[in-house]
């Protein structure tokens, strides 16, 4: 992988406001694969106690769109599937880890699971992205 499309989009997710609400920290990053942690803090919960869904789904997403835009180039989502597998306990660490599998000049695909501290499996999902072929706009910056 480049290493100057890896820092800016280190940089990126560290200053990213989205990223900042939800507590996602990019930890790893690859050609095609992403490594992002999130702990379920009580802010996170549904109506149950259970980890809310959508908070699930910004882990997931992050992991997604850092593997998606690790070429260099502009990925944008078009589908994403996910099974909820199992609920994590309060104040879980949790893992995402996305990995491409296949990728043409137009889409690529990728395999997303979301792990507890523990091991266990949590969430699993498959994602399409665009792939636009534009550069990432803040390759420049960094």
């Amino acid at each position: 992988m480049d290493e100057k499309v890896k820092r800016a989009i280190f940089a990126q997710v560290e200053q990213e406001p989205f990223a900042r609400k939800f507590g996602l920290e990019l930890l790893d990053l690859d050609a095609g694969y992403s490594k992002v942690a999130m702990t379920f803090t009580p802010d996170m919960a549904n109506i149950f106690g259970m980890a809310h869904g959508g908070a699930l789904f910004a882990l997931i997403d992050e992991a997604f769109e850092t593997a998606s835009n690790s070429h260099g180039t502009m990925a944008v989502a078009l589908n994403m599937s996910i099974t909820y597998v199992a609920a994590p306990p309060p104040g879980a660490r949790l893992i995402a880890e996305a990995r491409e599998f296949s990728r043409t000049r137009k889409t690529a695909n990728y395999d997303i699971k979301v792990h507890d501290d523990e091991g266990r499996l949590i969430a699993s999902c498959t994602a399409l992205v665009y792939r636009q072929g534009a550069p990432l706009p803040f390759l420049d910056d960094k």
